[in-house]
């Protein structure tokens, strides 16, 4: 069961809302979602959770490039959302182009990939992904939530994140 939530700083702090990631398929779609949380082109954050297994932040700010942490990326590339997330970290996000037969060796889908030998390869694309860390670590550093926090957090990180950046109420309200 994934939990997801939107902080979108104002001047008057932070307000906090429930988000339906239904029609979230691409990491456009998520930073978009979040654009249009923001007020006067400041600081949004996406707070995404999958009970205990990973969670991951996604931060937008105006019209810069979205920054991203996963605190698991392969248990994170093994679930749909996780996926967006995973798959642009590691330069793969492929949003929209018409290479899904494609698998990460290059081959199409079923085509044998040629090693020059008779061994299968039964390696997944989560298996190329790390079961650690992956992303931002100082994504929120300027905010209050050091590297060295970020990187200890395990469960119920989300509601430390949230009272690290003074928004623990808000994001409670909407839990």
């Amino acid at each position: 069961m994934y939990f997801a939530a939107l902080l979108a700083r104002t001047e008057d702090g932070w307000e906090a809302s429930d988000t339906e990631l239904d029609d979230v398929e691409t990491l456009s779609d998520l930073t978009e979602l979040a654009r249009e949380a923001s007020v006067d082109d400041d600081t949004v954050i996406v707070f995404i959770e999958e009970e205990d297994a990973w969670f991951g932040l996604l931060r937008i700010e105006g019209e810069d490039d979205p920054r991203i942490y996963v605190s698991d990326g392969a248990a994170a590339a093994r679930s749909s959302y996780g996926e967006i997330l995973t798959k642009e970290l590691l330069g793969d996000d492929q949003d929209g182009d018409d290479l899904d037969a494609l698998d990460l060796d290059g081959t199409e889908d079923g085509e044998p990939l040629d090693r020059g030998n008779d061994e299968e390869d039964t390696s997944t694309a989560a298996d190329a992904v790390p079961a650690a860390p992956v992303g931002d670590r100082l994504i929120l550093a300027d905010l209050g939530l050091s590297e060295k926090r970020l990187l200890l957090l395990e469960s119920d990180a989300l509601a430390e994140i949230a009272d690290s950046l003074g928004a623990a109420e808000v994001l409670e309200t909407v839990r």
